[in-house]
C-alpha cells in the first residue's frame, strides 16, 4: 500500500487531546491493514499566532499553507482561544483552508451508532443514517458585505445612493445609533453543479437511492433559483436515483420527525451549516459528528478532516472530551485516501466499544477519559485483525 502523508494540526482547547486519540486509532488500524502513515505535526493555533502572527488576519501564512499542500490529507483537532480574535481562527483558519485548497465539499455523515441513544424517541441503531453534503465555498460565506450610515426616514432614492457609495467605499457620515449592514451571497452555476454532482455520485457509490436538494428558492429566487435549475439539470443524468427537493424550513422539521427518509442531502453553504448541526444532534450530539472539507480531486487540493465540535477551551487539558468525532473524521480521511477496509474497521470498533458500554465519556453519562476511549477502540481494532 502507498505511504499516506498526513499533516496533523492539534490546535487549541480539546483539539490536541482528541487528535492524539485519533492518531492512536489510525496507528492501530495501520497495524491491522498495512496502511503506512507519515505524520508531520504543525503548531498552528493560538500560541503560534500570538508568537509569530499577532495582528495579522490569518492563523497561517501562504508559505505555511504551501507546506500543508505537500501532504495527502490534513487531520485537524480544533481552533479557538479567547486570546485570539474569533475572525482570525474562523475566517483566517478554517475558511482560509477551504478557499485556499478549494475544499468545496463539506461532508457531514449522520449515523446513529450501536450503543448511542438518540434524543429522538424510539430510534434504533442505524435508523438514522444519511449524509449532509454542504457546498463549502460560496453562498453567504464569500465575505462580501459592509456597513453604512442609515437614517430612519431615508427615502428609497437616498438609500440606493448610500448603497452605491458603500459599494465603492466612499466615506459617508456614520451614525453609530443607526447603521445599515449588508451581506451578499453568491452562487455560481459551476459551483452549484460540482457539489450537486458530488451528492449524486456519493449516492451511487454508497448504493443509495435518493438525493434531497435543499433550497429557499420560494423567497430568494435569484440565488437559489440558479441552485435549483442546476440541480434539476444534474439530476436528469442519474435516472436511477430519486431526485427529492425540500425547502430548508421543512428539512429542519423532517430531520426530527422522520430522519429515516433522508439518504444524501445536498445543501447550499449557509443552510448546510445549520442543518448539519441539527443532524448531529439526532445521532447523539457533537461528540459523534465528524466532518470532511474535501477537494475530490486530490491533485488539485489537499482535503482536511476534523471533528465539528470546536475547541471547547474550558474543557481543554482535562483529558475528558469524547474523541469519537475525531476518530470518525479519521474514518472519512481513510475513505478519501482509498483505504476502505481500514475505514470500515474504525467504525466497527467504535460501535463495538459503544455497545459494550464499559467505556463512556462524560457526555454519555460516564467517567472514562478521552485516553480510555482511544485505548479501548485501538485495542478492539487489534482484536478484529483477520
Amino acid at each position: 500500500m502507498a505511504v499516506q502523508s498526513v499533516a496533523l494540526i492539534p490546535g487549541d482547547g480539546i483539539g490536541p487531546e482528541v487528535l492524539r486519540e485519533g492518531r492512536k486509532v489510525m496507528d492501530a488500524v495501520a497495524e491491522v491493514t498495512g496502511v503506512t502513515w507519515q505524520w508531520k505535526e504543525y503548531p498552528f493555533g493560538a500560541e503560534h499566532w500570538l508568537k509569530h502572527r499577532k495582528g495579522l488576519p490569518t492563523l497561517m501564512s501562504e508559505e505555511e499553507m504551501a507546506q500543508l499542500a505537500t501532504h495527502d490529507a490534513i487531520y485537524f483537532g480544533a481552533v479557538g482561544d479567547p486570546r485570539v480574535p474569533e475572525q482570525v481562527e474562523q475566517a483566517g483558519a478554517l475558511l482560509w483552508m477551504r478557499f485556499y485548497f478549494d475544499q468545496y465539499i463539506n461532508l457531514r455523515p449522520a449515523k446513529l451508532l450501536r450503543g448511542v441513544v438518540s434524543p429522538l424517541a424510539g430510534k434504533k441503531p442505524h435508523d438514522i443514517n444519511f449524509y449532509v453534503v454542504r457546498e463549502n465555498s460560496e453562498d453567504f460565506y464569500i465575505g462580501l458585505g459592509g456597513r453604512f450610515a442609515g437614517r430612519r426616514n431615508r427615502d428609497l432614492l437616498e438609500l440606493r445612493r448610500a448603497l452605491y457609495k458603500a459599494k465603492f467605499q466612499v466615506d459617508i457620515d456614520i451614525d453609530p445609533e443607526d447603521q445599515i449592514a449588508y451581506q451578499i451571497g453568491a452562487i455560481t452555476g459551476r459551483g452549484a453543479e460540482r457539489v450537486i454532482r458530488y451528492g449524486f455520485e456519493l449516492a451511487k457509490r454508497k448504493h443509495l437511492t435518493r438525493v434531497t436538494v435543499v433550497h429557499k428558492a420560494n423567497v430568494l429566487t435569484k440565488i437559489y433559483g440558479l441552485w435549483m435549475e442546476t440541480a434539476e439539470r444534474v439530476a436528469k443524468e442519474y435516472p436511477s436515483i430519486e431526485f427529492d427537493t425540500a425547502i430548508v424550513d421543512a428539512v429542519t422539521m423532517w430531520f426530527v420527525r422522520r430522519p429515516e427518509w433522508f439518504q444524501v442531502v445536498v445543501a447550499p453553504n449557509m443552510f448546510g451549516d445549520i442543518i448539519s448541526d441539527l443532524a448531529a444532534a439526532t445521532v447523539g450530539g457533537m461528540g459523534f459528528a465528524p466532518g470532511g472539507n474535501i477537494n475530490p480531486d486530490r491533485k488539485a487540493g489537499v482535503s482536511m478532516f476534523e471533528p465539528i465540535h470546536g475547541s471547547a477551551p474550558k474543557h481543554g487539558g482535562f483529558n475528558r472530551a469524547n474523541p469519537i468525532a475525531t476518530i470518525l473524521a479519521g474514518k472519512l480521511m481513510l475513505e478519501h485516501l482509498g483505504e476502505e477496509r481500514a475505514a470500515e474497521l474504525v467504525e466497527h470498533a467504535c460501535e463495538d466499544i459503544l455497545e459494550a458500554g464499559k467505556v463512556r465519556t462524560y457526555d454519555m453519562g460516564g467517567n472514562s477519559t478521552c485516553s480510555d476511549m482511544g485505548d479501548a477502540i485501538s485495542e478492539r481494532i487489534l482484536q478484529l485483525k483477520p
